[in-house]
């Protein structure tokens, strides 16, 4: 990928206008605040450059001195930003950072999706920063800046939670550089449906693995910040999630995703002009009206191809019976709960569509990053949204 150096501010540059069509179709509050807190960072860091000073340094160097911050409210195409504008005792100081950044709005989206799409070094952050703010900032200093916006992430990712009858997760992969190899790194996503109807993505993982491990670790983690009142979860039959499941979600019911099963099944079908009529067959079950209608259907289709197709009918009476589960449920619900499409079209393809610009993350923290921040606005979206489903008494 070509470096801000080289399209940040030249119209019509397709990579500038694809990173920022991707970065901002969607807009929401994270962008709003991460761009609040970089430009409130470069502005402090322009009032060190002209102090000459550290903050509480004393130095011979010091021409004046710091005088907290006075607030200002700007508009921008996100929306009013309150920005805290640093002061200086002796006056005469007047940072170009929130001039120049509004007037650059394109730019700073660029460092944006530099530092939460690439994932880029702490080095080419520096030199977007100086970009940005005229003047020459540390690495250390952006690191320092960078933890700071992380901050942000890492207390929504440990917010508590409460009551969710029912718990969605998946799993998806992206490629990360680990000591110079590169790896697929597991990112777990875990989404929720509360008592009040809607959407919340409960929380989100990433490891090297996708091993039973860090299933059963982030499962933990979402106990350990107050889930509870879980009825179903719904899930593909993931590797490592089932033992770390069982072992956190015992007695929990589980409904493995229809979409997947009927993929899955298509592997077993010994002729292609077969697939057709099996697909209908298992589409026939799943839209059974009741759970008696879906176990007669069931045995049928596994005395059908019995001899025609052997371990498709073995693999069917193994495998299909965990996708009926959701008949349990109320009648109202199970479209939604027997399989993880919604999960699937609202967060993994977003976060594909956002990733593949990146193509690769040079480290998980990098990954996890990203991740957050968009899972963050699609849980916002669904909050102030409709509801997902009805609950009644």
């Amino acid at each position: 990928m070509a470096s801000l150096e080289d399209c940040a501010l030249k119209e019509g540059s397709p990579l500038l206008e694809r990173v920022l069509q991707l970065l901002t179709s969607e807009g929401g509050s994270v962008l709003t605040e991460l761009l609040r807190q970089l430009l409130n960072g470069c502005m402090q860091l322009e009032r060190q450059q002209h102090l000459q000073a550290e903050p509480h340094e004393r130095t011979p160097e010091r021409v004046a001195h710091a005088n907290g911050f006075k607030e200002k409210t700007a508009k921008t195409r996100l929306g009013e930003i309150a920005f805290r504008v640093p002061q200086v005792r002796e006056g005469g100081f007047h940072p170009r950072s929130l001039e120049v950044g509004l007037r650059s709005e394109r730019a700073l989206k660029l460092a944006l999706a530099e530092m939460y799409v690439q994932g880029v070094s702490t080095r080419k952050v520096a030199a977007i920063t100086e970009q940005l703010c005229g003047f020459e900032v540390s690495s250390t200093q952006v690191s320092r800046a960078a933890a700071e916006l992380d901050e942000t992430l890492s207390s929504w990712r440990e917010r508590p939670l409460n009551i969710f009858p029912y718990l969605f997760l998946d799993a998806r992969y992206e490629k990360v550089r680990v000591e110079g190899q590169i790896r697929d790194a597991a990112v777990l996503v875990a989404v929720g449906v509360g008592t009040d109807g809607k959407r919340q993505v409960l929380g989100v993982s990433v490891s090297l693995s996708e091993a039973e491990v860090h299933w059963r670790n982030f499962l933990r983690s979402l106990l350990e910040r107050g889930l509870g009142g879980v009825k179903l979860i719904t899930s593909d039959d993931h590797s490592g999630l089932k033992a770390a499941r069982l072992s956190v979600f015992g007695g929990v019911p589980w409904q493995r995703c229809q979409y997947h099963l009927q993929q899955n099944a298509q592997a077993y079908v010994p002729k292609q002009e077969m697939k057709t009529e099996v697909a209908r067959d298992i589409r026939a079950i799943f839209n059974a009206a009741d759970q008696q209608e879906a176990t007669e259907l069931l045995k049928r289709v596994v005395q059908k191809y019995a001899k025609t197709a052997s371990k498709l009918s073995e693999w069917i009476e193994m495998n299909l019976p965990e996708g009926l589960t959701v008949f349990a449920f109320p009648e109202s619900h199970r479209r939604l709960l027997r399989t993880n499409n919604g999960v699937e079209r609202a967060i993994n393809q977003e976060i594909r569509r956002r990733t593949r610009v990146a193509r690769l993350f040079p480290n998980e923290a990098s990954c996890l990053r990203l991740v957050t921040a968009l899972v963050m606005e699609i849980s916002e979206e669904w909050q102030t949204g409709k509801a997902y489903l009805t609950f009644t008494d």
